[in-house]
């Protein structure tokens, strides 16, 4: 059984986190290798509803991963870095694809790449300065949730399919509150942050040798 850590400090790892071939890394990696094919199927095709059907499913998908890696004791290192890179390079990729499509409101898509961009260097910064992992939060989870609906939407509603006023109507429904809670969850990360970095820095200092 092993030692358990000092007050403060980093968790030990636990047995088995080290392993790269996992069935949640092979989800999170189909699901970057489906990007390709969005943003042939959108810019090649001009194919909005395929485009559409495609990214609806990426986004339905994307608890996929982590509920098989925590309920069948799959979590690993490089999952728990993987995982929120793909769910970035998704929304990244996607909503830059839409603004060059056109399908979607400019605005809409540009606040949205501000905020991930932001939470991204964020993210990148605190964990060179040694601050602890940050947990999710609802609003945050909630915010992308929406998010990732309202996109396919608005793809459905710029398609020519009947009905494609209702399609745009639903994607508005959902981007709004969607952007709302998304920026709540980014300021409610501030707090969070320097918690996390005074955490992270105190568990360092407890785990290091002492003359």
């Amino acid at each position: 059984m092993a030692a358990p850590s000092a007050p403060g400090a980093s968790p030990v790892p636990s047995p088995g986190e080290d392993r790269i071939l996992t069935v949640p890394n092979v989800i999170t990696l189909v699901r970057l290798s489906c990007l390709p094919v969005f943003v042939w199927l959108l810019l090649g095709k001009e194919d909005q509803v395929a485009a559409a059907v495609l990214l609806g499913l990426l986004g339905a998908t994307d608890w996929v991963d982590g509920y098989v890696a925590r309920h069948f004791g799959q979590v690993s290192t490089l999952g728990k870095v993987l995982d929120p890179v793909a769910d970035r390079l998704l929304f990244f990729t996607a909503i830059v694809s839409i603004i060059i499509s056109g399908d979607a409101p400019l605005w809409v898509c540009v606040a949205v790449l501000v905020r991930e961009g932001i939470v991204a260097a964020a993210t990148l910064v605190l964990a060179a300065m040694g601050a602890r992992r940050i947990d999710v939060t609802w609003f945050g989870k909630a915010g992308t949730f929406g998010l990732m609906f309202a996109f396919p939407l608005f793809l459905l509603g710029s398609s020519d399919l009947a009905w494609h006023g209702l399609f745009t109507f639903f994607a508005w429904f959902t981007a709004i509150p969607g952007l709302v809670f998304s920026y709540y969850s980014a300021f409610l990360y501030v707090p969070m942050a320097s918690r996390a970095l005074a955490e992270g820095r105190a568990g360092r200092r407890a785990a290091s040798p002492r003359d």
